[in-house]
């Protein structure tokens, strides 16, 4: 990516796409180039957790939602240290953001981190090519950086491919740091970190949880050093497929039946420990507005997702595995994309979507409750031994 500084709001910009769409605009945030896999998120609000979200890394958001940009930017909610979208794309972005925890506006933002973008393009039309082509590698280009058409589009199809990507590595945390439980301290949780939002440690906090968050690379024995009742594998980016090393560690988790708890990324680590396959969805799911049921409850939640892999396991019957029998514990109800896993010899379960609720809904904090008295009970069960 390359950028220059401000002025972008009068600057051309132009959105092409790998197949020879185009969408021409204006540039919004930083004057310059990106590419990245282009993806549409449908959440009407919460931009600021989804632009800080490492999961989002070396990804062009489209924003479905036609007006963005509204309550500015604060303090106080991203989700990592930075912004780690490639690229953003908003039809009408505000002119004057107008909220009271506002300190500057999105445009800034995105300037002083460099994320180049592009307004003033019609975002419905863009997002019914992606859900009937699929999500596919894009280029955005401003300013000084447009070129003909035939040249841009050559660069966008020279541009890596998402599947076969390992990312984990390139978001997460190169030391372990120490999140301290609020109030008195419950538990010892390790967890590894793939691309983990600030958030998701807080909620644990908040349950009298110490976390230790770990770098993506950690060995089992960088997670048994810190003596934990329960390990925590978190959401991130990258093709589930090319993750062999946390796969490793966590069929080392599964051996010893520790409590262990995955979401997103973490939930395709789980499928593939547990001997299934992963593949590309044709244009994910992004937002935070996806319906989901819990089968074990039969409750329909309402949840935030960005994911673009998928576990292939049956929906419709206990798999027997190499740790025990599994079953599907979610799937989504607009399309039966498993959701949710989960093992029913030990104590063990994964979630496709993020419970920790940055931003929103809150139907799925159970989840982390659930965890709470896996640990629980494996703690009764060892002083009883």
């Amino acid at each position: 990516m390359t950028t220059s500084t401000r002025g972008a709001a009068k600057a051309p910009a132009v959105l092409v796409l790998e197949d020879g769409r185009i969408f021409r605009g204006r540039a919004y945030g930083a004057v310059g180039e990106t590419f990245g896999e282009a993806v549409f998120s449908t959440g009407m609000t919460g931009y600021q957790e989804t632009l800080t979200d490492p999961s989002y890394h070396r990804q062009v958001v489209v924003m479905t939602a036609p007006h963005v940009g509204n309550t500015g930017v604060n303090d106080d909610d991203p989700e990592s240290s930075r912004i780690w979208v490639a690229g953003y794309v908003v039809r009408d972005p505000a002119r004057v953001p107008s909220n009271w925890r506002s300190r500057r506006s999105l445009d800034e933002e995105l300037v002083t981190q460099g994320v180049v973008g592009i307004s003033g393009i019609d975002t419905r039309a863009l997002t019914r090519h992606l859900r009937e082509r699929g999500a596919m590698r894009v280029g955005i280009f401003s300013g000084a950086s447009i070129a003909d058409d035939a040249a841009l589009l050559a660069r966008v199809q020279d541009a890596p491919r998402m599947k076969g990507a390992n990312l984990s590595a390139e978001v997460a945390t190169k030391e372990t740091y120490v999140v301290p439980a609020i109030g008195e301290k419950k538990f010892t949780v390790a967890a590894v970190d793939l691309g983990i939002k600030g958030m998701t440690p807080h909620r644990m906090a908040e349950r009298g949880i110490e976390v230790h968050v770990l770098p993506a690379t950690a060995t089992i024995e960088d997670v048994y050093a810190v003596n934990p009742d329960g390990v925590f594998f978190s959401n991130g980016p990258g093709d589930p497929a090319t993750a062999d090393g946390p796969v490793a560690v966590m069929q080392g988790v599964l051996e010893r039946k520790t409590p262990l708890f995955g979401i997103c990324f973490g939930n395709q680590i789980l499928g593939r420990a547990l001997g299934f396959g992963t593949y590309k969805l044709k244009y994910g799911h992004r937002g935070i507005n996806q319906p989901v049921q819990d089968r074990t409850t039969g409750k329909v939640e309402i949840t935030a997702h960005n994911h673009g892999f998928a576990v292939d396991a049956p929906l419709d019957k206990v798999s027997d595995t190499a740790y025990g029998r599994a079953e599907v514990s979610h799937v989504c109800l607009n399309d039966q994309v498993v959701e949710g896993l989960r093992l029913l010899d030990q104590p063990a379960f994964s979630v496709q979507y993020h419970p920790e609720a940055a931003a929103g809904p809150h139907d799925a904090a159970y989840l982390f409750d659930r965890f709470v008295s896996l640990m629980s009970t494996a703690q009764m069960e060892a002083e009883r031994a």
